[in-house]
C-alpha cells in the first residue's frame, strides 16, 4: 500500500468533472424541490421507468409528467425528479401461517386499520412531522388521503389518520410445518420467551436497543454475531429482569445496588456498567465473600445524566454510537458556500468550467459529499434527526438571514459556515439562542461560548511533536529553514536551545536558493539519534535535504529522523522521493491521519460507489465531523454543558476531544503524531 497524497489535485478528469456537475445539479434540485415533497434519482445503467415507479411507489405517468424526456429513453447519469411518497416504508405484513423458526416459539403479525382520526393541518406542519406524531408512515397517510399524491400539504387540510392495530399470533413449528390449530390472538409479551426478541421489518440495532430499554453495547455482549448486522426474523437475546425497571448499562440513579437471587457479576455489569474488578475495588471484602442475594453494593456516586461509556483500553477512544441516551429529535443545520445562484444548472459546460476554477465550490461539494455519506450511515441506526443544508452564497446578508431563521427554529447544532468572517458573524448572532456552532475547516475563528473549534490549533500540533522529541534527552537537534519560515525556526530554537540552526543559501539579491551544501549539513550530524526539522514550502528544498540526509543515513551508529512542524504539499511533490522520506522516518503532527483502506473499507468503498472516486480529505472531514456531532448530540442532554465533550472520539481520519477555553467555548485537543514507515503513514503511539 502506498502513501496517499492529500489535496494534490493537479487536474480534474472529465469523468470526475461530470460526476461533480451531477452533484451540483442534484443538490440544486434537492434544495428547490424539498419543500414540494419531491426527491431526485440519478439514473443507473439498468434503470427503467417501471422499476423506478415500483421502487418509489409511484406511477410511471407521475415520473413522465415531471420528466418528459424520460418517456423516450433513460440515460445513465440523468437526474430525475420523483414524487416523494415513500420516505418511510410500510412494514411488511407477515402472512398468518408464515413460520420464523422451527425450533423455538415464533410469532406472526397482521397489521390492520382499527379506526381513523382526523387531523387539521397547522401552519408549518409537514407530512413527515405528522407521520411521526401519529407513528405512521407517509405512505400510509397518502393511501388514506389520495389527494396528497398530486397536491402539496396545505394549512387547513383535514387528514384522515389511520390507526393500526397489530395482531400477534403464536405459531409452534414442528418439522417446518405450521400447527393445525387456529392460534388465539395474544400480546407479544406472552408469546416471546423471556430474553428473546424477533427483529421486525426495517428495524436497526439502535431501534431494537431502544425497544428493549437497553443499549447497543449490551446487545452486542448478548449476541456476539450482532456486528454482522440483523435482518427481519432474526431472534436476538435481550436483557430481562424480575425488577420493575428494565436492564440497561446506563448509570442507575442510586449509588448502591442490591444483589438479586442467583445474580452474578455478568448480569450486574449489564445493569451498572461495572465489571467484577471495578465492583471489588469499590467494595472491600467482596473478592473473599463473593456475591450474596440481598447484598448492598457500593457502585459509586454516578451522574445520571451521563452514561458509563464504552472506552477502548488500548486507545482511550469512546464509541458514542453505543451510548445513546437522548432519543429526542435532533435538528441540525449545515451551512456551506455553494453559491448556487450563480450556477447555470442547465449548462454542463458552464458548470464544468466553474468547477475547474472555483476551489471553494470544490471544497464545499467534497465536504457535502462526506456529509451525505455520514447521514446515510446514521440513518441505519434509526436516530431521529432532521438535517437541513443551506447555501450561504458566501454573502454576509445571506448568513445573517440564516442566523435569524435557525435561531427561531431552535436547531440543536450547526456545522459551518466554512469561512472565518461568516462563521464569526453567524456564531455570534445565534449565541444568545444557545446553539452550538461547529467550525469544520478554518484554522482560526473567534472564540465564543457556543463555538466548537473542530480543528486543533497550531500550538497543539507543535507541542505534540516537540514533547515527543524531548523524551530523548540525548538527541541532536538540527533546524533547517528558508527566509519565509524563519519565525518557525526561531520558535524551535526557543524550545530546543542546543539546536543547530541553518538557513537556505541565498543568491546575490538575497533570494532563497532552497538548498544547503552537503558538507555543511553533514557537519551538524552526530552519532546517536538526530532529529532534523525542515521548515519550508519549497519542493526543491525538501528534495535537496531528503537526498543529502538519506545518503548519510547508512551508519549503524547514527539514526536520522526528518521532521517538520508545518506539513504541506512541498513534502508530497513529484520531485520528492517517498522512499527517502520513509527511510528517514519522516515525522510530523497533523489534525488528520491518513486512513488505511483496511481500516475504513466500508466508507471508502461506499464513497467510490456513490461518487466514482476516492474521497478527498475534505470529504472525509465532512463525514467525520457530521458523525461526531450527531453522536455527541444523541449521547448527551446538553452539548454546551455536558462533560462528554472531553470524551475522545475517532472516525475515519479525524479524532475529537473538546476542552473548554477561556471564552466558555470548546477547542479540539486531539491531534495525531505520524511518520512515514515502509511507504505507509502510521501513527506514533507516544
Amino acid at each position: 500500500m502506498g502513501i496517499r497524497i492529500i489535496n494534490n489535485r493537479r487536474y480534474i478528469t472529465m469523468a470526475k468533472l461530470i460526476g461533480k456537475v451531477l452533484i451540483v445539479v442534484s443538490f440544486f434540485f434537492s434544495l428547490s424541490l424539498n419543500a414540494q415533497n419531491y426527491i431526485t434519482h440519478k439514473v443507473k445503467e439498468a434503470d427503467t421507468i417501471e422499476a423506478l415507479a415500483k421502487k418509489y411507489s409511484v406511477t410511471t405517468s407521475q415520473i413522465i409528467s415531471l420528466n418528459p424526456s424520460a418517456k423516450q429513453k433513460l440515460k445513465k447519469g440523468d437526474v430525475l425528479i420523483i414524487p416523494n411518497v415513500s420516505e418511510v416504508e410500510t412494514p411488511k405484513v407477515t402472512k398468518p401461517n408464515e413460520v420464523f423458526s422451527s425450533t423455538e416459539t415464533s410469532v406472526v403479525t397482521d397489521k390492520v386499520i382499527s379506526e381513523y382520526k382526523t387531523h387539521k393541518v397547522k401552519r408549518k406542519e409537514t407530512l413527515f412531522g405528522i407521520s411521526k406524531l401519529y407513528n405512521v408512515t407517509i405512505l400510509d397517510l397518502k393511501k388514506a388521503n389520495n389527494f396528497l399524491y398530486t397536491n402539496n400539504l396545505r394549512k387547513g387540510d383535514e387528514l384522515k389518520i389511520p390507526i393500526f392495530k397489530t395482531i400477534v399470533k403464536p405459531v409452534v413449528s414442528n418439522d417446518d410445518k405450521p400447527t393445525s390449530e387456529t392460534p388465539k390472538t395474544v400480546t407479544t409479551d406472552s408469546v416471546l420467551p423471556k430474553g428473546k426478541y424477533i427483529v421486525k421489518k426495517s428495524e436497526g440495532v439502535w431501534r431494537i436497543a431502544k425497544n428493549n430499554n437497553t443499549t447497543i453495547a449490551v446487545l452486542e455482549t448478548l449476541n456476539p454475531n450482532l456486528k454482522n448486522g440483523v435482518k427481519e426474523g432474526d431472534t436476538l437475546n435481550v436483557p430481562f429482569s424480575k425488577e420493575k425497571n428494565p436492564v440497561t448499562n446506563i448509570a442507575v440513579k442510586d449509588s448502591t445496588y442490591t444483589v438479586l437471587e442467583s445474580e452474578g457479576f455478568f448480569r450486574i455489569k449489564l445493569k451498572t456498567g461495572l465489571d467484577k474488578a471495578q465492583l471489588e475495588a469499590l467494595n472491600p471484602g467482596l473478592s473473599e465473600t463473593g456475591l450474596k442475594p440481598g447484598m448492598v453494593l457500593n457502585i459509586g456516586k454516578v451522574n445520571t445524566t451521563n452514561p458509563i461509556y464504552a472506552i477502548s483500553k488500548e486507545t482511550g477512544v469512546v464509541d458514542l454510537s453505543k451510548n445513546i441516551i437522548n432519543n429526542s429529535k435532533k435538528k441540525i443545520a449545515i451551512l456551506l458556500p455553494f453559491k448556487l445562484s450563480s450556477i447555470e444548472v442547465d449548462s454542463i459546460e458552464q458548470t464544468s468550467k466553474r468547477l475547474e476554477n472555483d476551489r471553494l465550490l470544490n471544497i464545499s461539494l467534497d465536504f457535502y459529499s462526506g456529509v451525505e455519506m455520514a447521514l446515510d450511515s446514521i440513518n441505519k441506526l434509526n436516530l431521529d434527526i432532521d438535517v437541513s443544508v443551506y447555501d450561504t452564497n458566501n454573502r454576509e446578508s445571506n448568513t445573517m438571514m440564516l442566523a435569524d431563521k435557525l435561531a427561531s427554529d431552535s436547531v440543536n447544532a450547526v456545522i459551518g459556515p466554512l469561512l472565518p468572517k461568516n462563521f464569526n458573524m453567524f456564531s455570534s448572532r445565534v449565541s444568545s439562542a444557545g446553539i452550538p456552532v461547529f467550525s469544520p475547516l478554518t484554522k482560526s475563528v473567534n472564540q465564543g461560548s457556543n463555538v466548537y473549534q473542530t480543528r486543533p490549533s497550531e500550538s497543539l500540533l507543535i507541542q505534540k511533536i516537540t514533547n515527543y522529541v524531548k523524551k530523548d534527552s540525548t538527541a541532536n537537534i538540527v533546524v533547517l529553514h528558508d527566509s519565509k519560515h524563519k519565525d518557525e525556526a526561531n520558535r524551535l530554537k526557543a524550545l530546543f536551545p542546543n539546536a543547530t540552526v541553518l538557513a537556505s543559501k541565498l543568491d546575490k539579491e538575497g533570494k532563497d536558493q532552497y538548498f544547503i551544501y552537503e558538507v555543511t549539513l553533514a557537519n551538524t550530524l552526530k552519532l546517536g539519534n538526530n532529529y532534523v526539522f525542515l521548515q519550508t514550502e519549497a519542493e526543491g528544498f525538501v528534495s535537496n535535504v531528503s537526498s543529502v540526509l538519506n545518503a548519510k543515513n547508512n551508519n549503524s551508529a547514527m539514526t536520522i529522523t526528518l521532521a517538520t512542524i508545518n506539513m504541506n504539499e512541498a513534502f508530497q511533490g513529484d520531485n520528492v522521493s517517498n522512499y527517502q522520506l520513509s527511510n528517514l522516518n519522516f515525522t510530523f503532527p497533523t489534525m488528520a491521519r491518513m486512513y488505511h483502506k483496511n481500516e475504513s473499507k466500508g466508507f471508502v468503498e461506499n464513497y467510490k460507489k456513490a461518487y466514482n472516486e476516492t474521497p478527498s480529505s475534505y470529504a472525509v472531514r465532512g463525514f467525520d465531523v457530521t458523525m461526531d456531532v450527531v453522536f455527541r448530540l444523541a449521547s448527551s442532554t446538553n452539548l454546551l454543558t455536558d462533560v462528554n465533550n472531553t470524551m475522545l472520539t475517532e472516525y475515519t481520519e479525524n479524532k475529537f476531544m473538546y476542552v473548554k477555553n477561556n471564552s466558555g467555548g470548546y477547542d479540539n485537543h486531539a491531534v495525531y503524531l505520524v511518520k512515514y514507515n515502509d511507504l505507509n503513514i502510521v501513527e506514533i503511539e507516544d
